[in-house]
């Protein structure tokens, strides 16, 4: 599941677009718009084997490790280790996973049949029905199947669920926090894993190319927002959000709600994103609708070269929060802020992506996870100026043995920008 943030669902909803809370989310598909056709068709879902080889992996970590079982909600990582896709609500959908045996999943008796729909893995079901309760089967799993040891806890897991399942077991086992076991599972991503966020992404810059065409004078930030849902739902991703920041807005950088419209000299910046297969794609680029002043040019080359910066510093081994102090040293050089000042780079460099649009690691000073290959960032260092205008400019990338290789090319120049 896609964690969907107040941007999202402000982006989301401006465009008239829906979405599922509680429930199955909204799978990818196409609309006939703009001449536009699907190019995702041939990108295969992650299979039921290497559902099966991540969920030995973690099984051998807990292991390792001594802990007991691991509990998860619905979201990104039971889909990851299960391929069940749900959203959540106040009716609980969660897993356990032994240290060794079968998994078990527990959901509302009138959804196991949805439920079945996307599971990947062998798995004993056991459903709760409306006066029962969810976490009385979680706590006969623990009981039934699970021996000494600590339960590890997923990170995003909510804490009702924990308590509730603590409660029920009798508090017979201690409960630790799971994060570095998502981690050790999660952060380096497999050929199949880069083959859909490299769909992902090229969908979106497809988007966003559509899109940057047909931006004209007078159109309003809902009005270009709508071209890329349905630019993007038309190329074959699952649109996941857009934020359309125009003139003064583009200073900030998750938007504003005063309203803006195209105008000569208007920077236009737009961030958006979609889903191929459950795995993201993140992509800014900003522009000048028609005439640009010096004062535009010069941010954007600016921030184009902080970009190509980060890509240069991004070596194995090299701690993630380094590329973030290498842009941050060259922009504070130029005189921008330092510490995250404005003007300035106000935000992190960028950030881990995969099935979630943000997640661990981050290009942010204060990380020192190592680079390793098959990690992905985004790579997003912005300039922004309160009260005038920000240029934002982002692709995403992978490390690789031979360094890091971006999934989209970066923009070319002012006048080239997708």
């Amino acid at each position: 599941m896609t964690t969907f943030s107040r941007r999202d669902v402000l982006a989301l909803t401006a465009a008239g677009a829906s979405f599922a809370v509680g429930g199955r989310l909204p799978a990818a598909g196409s609309t006939a718009f703009g001449g536009l056709s699907p190019m995702t068709g041939d990108v295969p879902p992650i299979s039921s084997a290497e559902h099966d080889a991540r969920l030995a992996k973690l099984q051998q970590l807990m292991q390792q490790r001594k802990i007991a079982a691991f509990l998860v909600e619905s979201g990104s990582s039971l889909e990851y280790f299960t391929g069940v896709r749900w959203g959540r609500s106040e009716r609980t959908t969660a897993a356990l996973i032994p240290a060794s045996g079968q998994v078990v999943v527990v959901t509302p008796f009138f959804e196991e049949p949805s439920i079945r729909e996307t599971l990947r893995v062998a798995a004993d079901v056991r459903p709760w029905k409306e006066d029962e309760s969810p976490f009385e089967r979680l706590a006969d799993a623990l009981k039934g199947r699970v021996g000494a040891g600590p339960l590890a806890v997923e990170p995003t897991t909510r804490l009702f669920i924990v308590e509730q399942v603590s409660q029920a077991s009798g508090h017979a086992h201690v409960v630790v926090s799971g994060d570095e076991l998502v981690r050790a599972c999660r952060m380096h991503k497999s050929p199949a894993e880069l083959a859909l966020m490299q769909a992902a992404n090229s969908v979106t810059l497809a988007a966003l190319r559509y899109t940057h065409a047909h931006v004209d004078a007078g159109m309003s930030g809902p009005d270009i927002l709508d071209m890329m849902v349905r630019a993007t739902n038309a190329l074959g991703g699952a649109h996941e959000f857009t934020l359309v920041l125009l003139n003064e807005a583009s200073a900030f950088p998750h938007g504003s709600i005063k309203p803006q419209q195209v105008h000569d000299g208007s920077v236009v910046l737009i961030d958006t994103g979609c889903r191929v297969h459950g795995y993201q794609s993140d992509i800014s680029r900003s522009w000048v609708f028609g005439s640009a002043s010096h004062r535009q040019r010069e941010l954007w080359d600016t921030v184009k070269q902080g970009q190509e910066l980060a890509l240069a510093t991004a070596k194995l081994g090299t701690p993630t929060g380094a590329i973030d102090k290498a842009v941050r040293d060259f922009y504070e050089g130029k005189g921008w802020s330092k510490d995250y000042g404005l003007p300035g780079l106000s935000h992190r460099t960028g950030h881990g992506i995969g099935m979630d649009v943000h997640e661990a690691p981050y290009l942010v000073r204060s990380d020192t996870t190592p680079l390793e290959a098959g990690m992905c960032f985004s790579d997003e260092p912005g300039l922004y100026i309160p009260g005038e205008f920000g240029i934002r400019l982002e692709d995403c990338w992978y490390m690789t043995a031979a360094g890091p290789k971006t999934f989209t090319p970066l923009a070319k120049s002012l006048d080239e920008p997708v």
